[in-house]
Order: C-alpha cells, then sequence, then structure tokens
C-alpha cells in the first residue's frame, strides 16, 4: 500500500479503541458450535450510522464465539475503507453489492436484481481482488424517493409512476429536493425522469432544489421546499420523519443489498466464520435496518449498545 493511501486512511480512521475483549459469551452462535478461539480479526466499517451499527454487530458477534476482535469502525468514506481492506489494514467489513460492483469493479451499469447484482459482484471480486463476498442482506439501502405519509395518502401516491404522473400533471405541489451527485449524473435524476416518463422535468426552483443529504429528509418532512425528496431507503430519519419511500415499481435504482466482505487469506485461515454471518444477516430485512438506524439517527443511542441489544433480543449473544 503507497505511503499516500496509508495517509488517508490514518487520516480517515475514527474510534479506533483495537478493543480485543470478549462479550458476554452464551446465545445461539456459540450453542451452534461455532469457535473462533484462537482467531482475530480487525473489523471496519464506514462512517455513518448503518455502517456503525453493522461493524459494532460484527464485532460482538465474533468476540461472542471466542474470536478477538478489533475496532476499525468509522472510517470515513467508500474509498479509505476499500483501501484499508485490499491494503491489509483491516479483515472485513460490510459493502453494499452496488456499490461493488459500479464503485470498486468500475463497470458503468447496475445489474437488474438482487441475486444477479451479488453474484456477479461477489464473482468479480474474487476473482480479480481476492476479495470473499458473503451472502447478502435482505434490505437494499439504495436510492428512493420518499414523502410524507399524509402527503401520500392525499395524493394516492404509492410509487414512482404515481410521483411521474403527479409531475406530469402540472401540480405546483410536485416538488422535489436531490443532491448535488445525483442531479447531474446520468444513472441519476435525469435517468430516473426518463424511466418514470416525465415529460416536462423540473430544471431549478421551486420545482427542482439541490440540497446537502443530511437537508433533504427533514425539508421533505417540511413540505418546503419541496414535498418529493431523494433518500436512502434504509435511513432511520424516515420512519422518525414519518416519510414513506415510493415504490420503485420500474426498478430503475441500483440495487445495494450489504454484504460482509473478507479478504481471501483471512477467510481460509477459517472459513467457519461464514457461519456468524449466516445465522445474522438473513434476518436484516429493510425493517429491522430501518428500526436500528432509527435508534441512532432520530434517538440518539449509541450504535455499539443498539447492535448489542438486537443481537441479545435475537439470541444471538448472551446478556451482559
Amino acid at each position: 500500500m503507497t505511503l499516500a493511501a496509508t495517509a488517508l486512511l490514518a487520516a480517515g480512521c475514527g474510534g479506533l479503541s483495537g478493543s480485543g475483549q470478549p462479550a458476554a459469551q452464551g446465545g445461539s452462535l456459540a450453542a451452534s458450535g461455532i469457535n473462533l478461539a484462537g482467531q482475530t480479526y480487525t473489523v471496519g466499517g464506514k462512517e455513518f450510522d448503518e455502517q456503525l451499527v453493522l461493524c459494532k454487530m460484527t464485532i460482538a458477534a465474533l468476540q461472542s464465539v471466542g474470536a478477538t476482535a478489533n475496532d476499525r469502525c468509522n472510517i470515513t468514506g467508500t474509498a479509505s475503507t476499500r483501501a484499508a481492506l485490499v491494503g491489509g489494514q483491516i479483515d472485513m467489513y460490510w459493502e453494499y453489492t452496488g456499490t461493488g460492483w459500479i464503485t470498486h469493479l468500475k463497470n458503468a451499469s447496475p445489474i437488474p436484481g438482487s441475486e444477479q447484482q451479488y453474484v456477479a459482484t461477489r464473482d468479480a471480486d474474487l476473482a480479480q481482488n481476492n476479495i470473499v463476498w458473503l451472502p447478502p442482506s435482505p434490505f437494499n439501502n439504495t436510492y428512493g424517493l420518499a414523502v410524507t405519509r399524509p402527503f401520500a395518502e392525499q395524493n394516492n401516491l404509492r410509487t414512482l409512476t404515481d410521483w411521474g404522473n403527479f409531475t406530469n400533471s402540472g401540480n405546483p405541489a410536485a416538488t422535489l429536493c436531490v443532491e448535488a451527485e445525483f442531479a447531474g449524473r446520468d444513472d441519476g435524476l435525469a435517468g430516473l425522469f426518463r424511466t418514470y416518463g416525465v415529460t416536462n422535468p423540473p430544471a431549478g426552483p421551486p420545482q427542482l432544489n439541490t440540497l446537502d443529504t443530511g437537508a433533504i429528509y427533514q425539508a421533505t418532512a417540511n413540505g418546503n421546499p419541496c414535498n418529493f425528496g431523494e433518500v436512502f431507503t434504509t435511513d432511520g430519519r424516515i420512519p422518525g420523519l414519518n416519510l414513506v419511500t415510493l415504490q420503485d415499481d420500474k426498478n430503475y435504482f441500483p440495487q445495494y443489498n450489504a454484504s460482509p466482505t473478507i479478504r481471501k487469506e483471512v477467510f481460509d485461515r477459517n472459513p467457519s466464520v461464514q457461519r456468524v454471518f449466516d445465522a445474522i444477516t438473513p434476518r436484516l430485512t429493510n425493517e429491522v435496518m430501518l428500526d436500528l438506524n432509527g435508534q441512532v439517527s432520530s434517538q440518539g443511542q449509541d450504535p455499539q449498545q443498539v447492535a448489542t441489544r438486537w443481537l441479545q433480543q435475537q439470541g444471538f449473544i448472551g446478556g451482559q
């Protein structure tokens, strides 16, 4: 790894506790016979709420079956986190299939279908970079358009086709907020307009407004300056602000299911590490992640406590 990349990683890593202390013993993971005693893993993750929850969840789960798990959660940005994995500074982190395919593997177009996107990403990244992608979660943290629940009910809005028709009707309430990157990409807003047949797309305020990502949620909840907002579909602010995401009924947006990604040499050292994730990952639905993320983003709870409590509630690990 280059010195520049190492410096970038060092600058980006927060929360470097290096904690290898064992979590509470007991629970279904240990009872199932998974034993990673003697194994040490450095677990990484990006800096936003969902990634912090997943990273802390992984650490607690690994510790419950005897592994030493060092904490490298809270790395700033996708590029730095991926560089840490490929360069050996971390052993594993949760990545999104669409991000792997488009950002890391440099493909221009996503593959329709969650399973198809996962398989293509898994096979290519293993062949090219010796990165193992374990089976993905049901939850899909992709793009979406959200509205308040009352606004959706008042205007009979359930799908993005409904949004396209509402926009084409010329209703002045068809105001939209997006982030700058999404507005500028051909596979972002322009493609969304094409896919859903928006014949006279808005070009600027007040119908089209460009805001920072974090500001869009509250702006949409306020209905000012927009009634429709570009969101990430598992963001905890969606239920917290009484927003609903419109169904992408033409499957425009890429699939962003989350998978544990592990360096092959680390995985091969003890492949039974997969059993930990095989138990946990299938339970991570959109509804579960919306709830867990909301406990952090809307309620201000600590990601480690949120993750550990959920594992205990599910019976995966023992109580403290």
